[in-house]
């Protein structure tokens, strides 16, 4: 799975969280309670285990963050 599949799939999965938001254009988009529910369902998706090291703004402040930080958790 590339970067661009990654991407599609976490821009998927935000906009079932919230389909009024343009998550492409918008930075620090979530509040705590959307986190918790991103970072199941990043998990169930992507099969990867996002820990306590992993929860860094800079890892959630964009799609593309997101995305990038799925891709390395899938490497290792």
């Amino acid at each position: 799975m590339d970067v661009e599949e990654i991407r599609e799939g976490v821009l998927a999965i935000l906009k079932e969280l919230h389909e009024d938001i343009d998550f492409e254009a918008e930075d620090k988009i979530l509040d705590s309670f959307d986190l918790v529910t991103l970072v199941t369902e990043l998990g169930e998706e992507f099969d990867v285990d996002i820990t306590a090291k992993d929860f860094i703004a800079e890892n959630f402040n964009s799609v593309d963050s997101l995305a990038d930080m799925i891709a390395r958790l899938l490497e290792e």
